[in-house]
């Protein structure tokens, strides 16, 4: 009679992982405009969309370009490496699941506050009627966020690679049905190789970053732009936020169990 062997304790955060993702790509398999948006539509006025690609487009340049060190000043980089060495180090000598899950609790923190953070400056900017102007703020705190969930698995995001895995997630997590399918498995390649793909242009990928965001926030961004009213287009900031940034911790979690043993399948 064969015995069933028990999983080990990375075997089961790797299904609990894979479920997740599961649940995430499903949800996001079709894009359904609200009633609200659907009405907005009449009112968006012509060339919009560009000038909000080109604002995501400089925003994501000038921080990548000058920006990183400015932002470092907002958390202590130094306390977040250090957190992530005793994790690991606790985790090496216990080996268990309770180890393991400290790394994606240390990340659900630093997502819950990016989200928090978004909807307060979202909203207060919302009422006096800014929306475009936001774009940087939004995408400094939208950076910041994805940068300690990364520091929170051991991960930097200084190097080109790593700027090109943020840039993935983030386009990633805004697209739906067959095209976050596609962005999904090149995350996952970039998991598996660790290297840039042999055509990579930075410029082209915070292109396509760029308008994938703009075209996800463009209803709200316009809505955003009006005085009071604005509040509600300041929440989407506030649910933009939840998604990039849930997708952003499913993927560093994956890269973190791979690189613990857990056995993903070359894509």
């Amino acid at each position: 009679m064969e015995i069933l062997q028990r999983k080990t304790p990375l075997e089961k955060e790797w299904d609990a992982l894979q479920k997740r993702e599961k649940t995430f790509l499903a949800q996001r398999a079709e894009k359904q405009d609200s009633l609200l948006n659907q009405r907005l539509a009449e009112k968006i006025p012509p060339g919009l969309q560009n000038t909000l690609d080109t604002a995501f487009f400089k925003a994501f340049h000038l921080i990548f370009e000058r920006g990183t060190g400015v932002i470092e000043k907002t958390y202590r980089r130094d306390h977040l490496e250090q957190t992530y060495q005793v994790n690991q180090y606790a985790h090496h000598l216990r080996q268990d699941r309770k180890t393991l899950k400290t790394f994606s609790k240390g990340a659900r923190s630093a997502g819950t506050k990016g989200v928090l953070l978004s909807g307060a400056f979202g909203v207060g900017m919302g009422l006096l009627g800014v929306g475009l102007p936001d774009i940087p703020l939004f995408t400094g705190m939208l950076l910041r966020t994805v940068y300690e969930i990364a520091l929170g698995y051991g991960y930097s995001y200084d190097t080109e690679e790593e700027q090109y895995f943020i840039l993935l997630l983030i386009q990633g997590a805004v697209s739906h049905g067959s095209t976050l399918e596609e962005i999904n498995a090149e995350v996952n390649r970039y998991i598996w190789s660790q290297a840039l793909p042999e055509d990579y242009d930075r410029d082209a990928q915070i292109k396509k970053t760029a308008d994938a965001l703009s075209k996800e926030l463009l209803y709200m961004k316009f809505l955003q732009g009006i005085p009071l009213v604005g509040a509600i287009g300041g929440v989407c900031d506030m649910v933009s936020m939840r998604q990039i940034t849930e997708y952003a911790k499913l993927k560093y979690q994956r890269r973190f169990l791979m690189g613990s043993g857990a056995h993903g399948q070359n894509p």
